[in-house]
């Protein structure tokens, strides 16, 4: 078990990784004493498969519960099921005292914690990500969101959990297309930070992909750790330093919206918009031929998609004006300048994201 946590003094939280930590839920909360009465977001599948490790981990420490389940769609992640969950929790929330549980992936996460940033100014929240995405990257930093028709994440708040608890053994049961998703957050990592792990990734990339336990575990931790230090620096994204874990997302966030959320993925789409951010790095020098090429190796043989397909590039371009780091009409690009270093530029010339986002169709 793994013990990672987030350093935001008053805000701050742990962490917790490991197999079978579902089970001690209960313990946790209790020293927590975040209150009594948890209010589980979740969807249907993992509350047939999971609930009852959790309802027992909540019943032996004396919590009381309800499910809120939700369809197990992106199209969740939206103004109208927030409020249908609002009217709900007041419903539920009669004499008691109320925190709100994350039990599943990264919409579910944002969902929740976006719902919880705005019940009653503010309600303790906890996350259990149940998918390695959200394990390694949406549950940890406090960044909530819902979508909006012209983008993703344009209704947000940042609202720090009180405690992330992965269970590695969620990992197992999650369909292949889920896992090689979010291995492009885990290559994301490697990139924007650590060499050590892409080399890591390079070598055992077979087996992650065959759910190896070991292998797992540390990139879930290693993951895990480098976002805690980041969020840690710069809870807000206001020194600048944050602002690389948006590798890949100007451009991945346009191709997913450009498709309806329905052609892409998340994942699939990040991993398209980091090899788009690779091609304007390398067309501005900033990065060799050799690390490119080490890049678009591992993503493909993540199994991630190397080429756009059955979305239309205008809308793509489209899309992208929306991204959230745009300043006035000046875009924002997180460019790689080599494997575990990474840089941010604005006012990217339109010519140049054109030509390499072309280059993927």
């Amino acid at each position: 078990m793994k013990n990672i946590k987030v350093s935001l003094k008053d805000n701050s939280y742990k962490i917790i990784s490991g197999s079978g930590v579902l089970r001690k839920l209960g313990a946790r909360l209790k020293k927590l004493k975040i209150g009594s009465d948890a209010y589980i977001i979740t969807n249907s599948y993992l509350k047939s498969k999971f609930g009852r490790i959790l309802e027992k981990s909540l019943q032996d420490f004396g919590f009381t519960f309800c499910f809120k389940l939700v369809p197990d769609t992106e199209k969740s992640k939206s103004l109208s099921q927030t409020a249908k969950i609002l009217s709900d929790i007041t419903a539920y929330d009669q004499k008691k005292k109320i925190f709100i549980v994350a039990f599943g992936g990264g919409v579910i996460g944002d969902l929740a914690g976006f719902t919880a940033s705005i019940y009653r100014r503010g309600t303790p929240y906890i996350q259990v990500p149940t998918t390695l995405l959200a394990q390694v990257d949406s549950s940890i930093g406090g960044k909530t969101a819902v979508d909006l028709e012209q983008g993703k994440n344009l209704a947000g708040t940042f609202y720090q959990p009180r405690l992330v608890l992965s269970d590695i053994d969620f990992l197992k049961s999650l369909p292949r297309r889920q896992l090689v998703s979010a291995l492009a957050e885990v290559i994301k990592y490697a990139v924007i930070k650590d060499p050590g792990l892409f080399i890591y990734l390079e070598k055992n990339m077979g087996k992650i992909i065959a759910k190896d336990s070991g292998c797992l575990e540390f990139i879930v931790a290693r993951c895990a750790a480098i976002k805690a230090d980041i969020v840690s620096r710069d809870e807000k994204e206001e020194l600048g330093l944050r602002t690389i874990l948006n590798f890949g997302h100007t451009l991945g966030h346009a191709i997913e919206a450009a498709g309806s959320f329905k052609t892409y993925n998340h994942g699939e789409a990040i991993g398209l918009g980091m090899l788009c951010s690779c091609g304007i790095s390398r067309k501005l020098g900033l990065l060799s031929p050799d690390d490119l090429k080490r890049i678009e190796v591992l993503i493909r043989r993540a199994g991630l998609p190397k080429r756009v397909k059955r979305v239309d590039f205008k809308k793509i371009i489209n899309a992208h004006y929306h991204d959230k780091k745009f300043i006035g009409a000046k875009n924002k690009f997180v460019l790689a300048s080599g494997i575990g270093r990474v840089m941010i530029k604005e006012n990217i010339p339109l010519e140049l994201i054109i030509e390499a986002l072309r280059e993927r169709f």
